[in-house]
């Protein structure tokens, strides 16, 4: 006759059983709770997932060989291209920069650095047509630095630069002046030269903040229309951006294909930015 291990217990001792409790509140959704929670969903539907659906659904109203015929269109996939290419190469200059910048404001101290900090935010308060006004009187025909981009991709280039600057120094700024500077002043004292400190310490922190803002720079990136509309020049298969193009799209009355070309950014968003969700949680898990 067996017995089973859980009723196997040490002579003159007594086995019981502990059952563990949640805490209050946790597993458990209360009315308020209950309440708050479908207020946000009911918000988030009307905002953002019922408008992306109707996009998406109109984009295929006239079936999916008229979506791939939009998409596929000589002026659509190269302002497609044109687009995601600039705004990945946009990215990853943000990374190395917006963390350089970000560093010197939190460890830095020098003259001017509550102005810098008022510049970088410059982007979030003006209207993108006023940045592609001050980019062109910068950089365009009359240029008082004798630079002239204007009509180029190098201007696509430069507006959407201008438009993301804040989000990966804004995003990585807090996680930098919360880090504890322990574990780099232990880690230099046993020998670590300063770049295996920031390699082996500071990088692995800092790596979460910064895939959320090369999330939000790519993001925004993508949509940008003010700042590129005037500096670009608009020429269609050479310096038009995707967001032009649609606007062209629904002056042209085919809002079909302006559905669809905006459905192929979403996706692309959308991947992107499940992506560096997953390299956030893999640097969570290495840290």
């Amino acid at each position: 006759m067996t017995r089973s291990s859980a009723a196997t217990v040490a002579p003159g001792r007594r086995h019981r059983t502990r059952w563990i409790r949640p805490a209050p509140g946790v597993g458990r959704l209360g009315r308020g709770g209950a309440l708050g929670l479908g207020l946000a969903t009911l918000w988030l539907s009307l905002l953002v997932l019922i408008p992306l659906a109707a996009v998406v659904l109109k984009s295929f109203s006239h079936g999916a060989g008229n979506f791939w015929s939009a998409v596929t269109a000589p002026d659509a996939l190269a302002a497609l291209r044109l687009t995601v290419e600039t705004s990945l190469l946009v990215s990853l200059v943000d990374v190395v920069m917006g963390t350089l910048v970000a560093w010197v404001l939190v460890r830095d101290e020098f003259v001017g650095k509550r102005i810098l900090e008022v510049v970088i935010d410059l982007p979030f308060a003006l209207p993108t047509i006023v940045a592609g006004l001050v980019l062109l009187a910068l950089y365009g025909p009359q240029s008082p630095l004798h630079v002239n981009l204007a009509q180029s991709r190098a201007a696509v280039f430069l507006a959407l630069l201008f438009v993301t600057l804040p989000f990966v120094v804004r995003t990585v700024e807090p996680v930098l002046i919360e880090l504890d500077h322990d574990m780099e002043e232990a880690a230099a004292s046993l020998g670590a030269s300063r770049f295996v400190v920031f390699r082996r310490i500071v990088l692995p922190n800092l790596a979460p903040a910064i895939a959320a803002g090369t999330a939000l720079s790519f993001a925004r990136a993508i949509s940008e229309y003010g700042a590129t509309v005037l500096l670009s020049g608009n020429i269609p298969l050479k310096t038009q951006v995707a967001s032009v193009q649609i606007a062209g799209q629904i002056e042209s009355d085919n809002t079909a294909g302006a559905a669809a070309v905006a459905t192929v950014l979403l996706v692309t968003a959308l991947l992107v930015m499940i992506a560096l969700t997953l390299l956030q949680r893999w640097a969570r898990r290495r840290g």
